[in-house]
């Protein structure tokens, strides 16, 4: 072999072996970076708890450090996921169609079976007399957050197809920053009416039946796809499949399986964004009728 050959060869084997090298760096990298979860409030009581005994169990399963951020709101999640500071959250399907080219689903909850779930418009128990949407007109309202779906928009899509504006139909509105606050502020007369999700409202007749009974359902939603795990765009597709899988897999460990029941849910699915097509359709209604 001439020396030209040979230094050809060698270079040819470097060339080669860069992306190989870089791969492997990456995935030094990676091995010791913490897996970002984002979360907004919740209604377990044992919170702090049951958020640790998760983090143990996914940190096991993911071979990687795991932390939760939570914040008070699905915007926040939403910006934290826009701008790269987390890998994956747990939102609700109307900040996912408003945010989804900057999202890629991870997975759905299954909840009595099916992945999805409703909206419930509640108020007092005591109010014997509101029979239907129409009656809450002048009274006031408490709202979930402005990008839950179950929280807010039904309510405003139920309204806008009526010809009614929310600012002008309650007497007053606002916003309790999760459902829990919606029920209290519901039972405790700060607000006659309110939006809350129909899961969290059943979990809630579970293990805190004092609190549901002092108000009652007025209006329950058609079915719409559960508040899905998403990943931000930064994500690899192999990040996003073991993450995936770890979550698809819950159901069949006996660890996975009892954090599900402190959840009350059935385990996680692949998700279909067609799951969430009537949510956008709501949201394309909504913001057309604001123009």
């Amino acid at each position: 072999m001439t020396v030209k050959k040979y230094w050809y060869r060698l270079v040819c084997l470097c060339l080669l072996a860069l992306p190989l090298a870089a791969t492997l760096h990456a995935e030094e990298q990676r091995a010791g970076m913490p897996v970002r979860i984002g979360l907004t409030p919740v209604f377990l009581d044992h919170q702090v708890a049951f958020n640790n005994e998760w983090k143990l169990y996914l940190e096991k399963h993911l071979g990687h450090p795991v932390i939760f951020i939570q914040r008070g709101s699905y915007r926040e999640i939403a910006e934290l996921l826009h701008d790269g500071k987390l890998d994956f959250a747990w939102l609700s399907g109307y900040p996912y169609v408003r945010n989804k080219d900057d999202l890629q689903l991870v997975a759905v909850p299954l909840y009595k079976r099916k992945p999805l779930y409703q909206s419930y418009i509640i108020v007092p128990a005591s109010d014997k007399k509101t029979r239907t949407i129409q009656d809450l007109r002048g009274k006031s309202f408490a709202f979930a957050d402005p990008d839950s779906n179950s929280g807010y928009l039904y309510i405003v899509y139920l309204l806008s197809k009526q010809g009614e504006n929310p600012s002008t139909f309650f007497s007053r509105t606002f916003f309790a920053w999760s459902h829990v606050n919606v029920i209290e502020a519901v039972a405790s007369g700060l607000a006659q009416g309110g939006a809350v999700d129909g899961y969290v409202w059943d979990t809630l007749v579970l293990t805190h039946p004092e609190l549901t009974a002092r108000n009652r359902i007025l209006n329950r939603s058609p079915q719409f796809g559960s508040a899905p795990f998403v990943a931000g765009r930064a994500v690899s597709k192999a990040q996003l499949t073991q993450f995936q899988q770890v979550l698809v897999d819950m159901l069949h460990d006996k660890n996975g399986h009892n954090l599900l029941e402190q959840l009350n849910l059935n385990g996680f699915v692949y998700a279909d964004e067609h799951l969430y097509d009537a949510i956008e359709q709501m949201s394309r209604f909504v913001e057309e009728r604001k123009q």
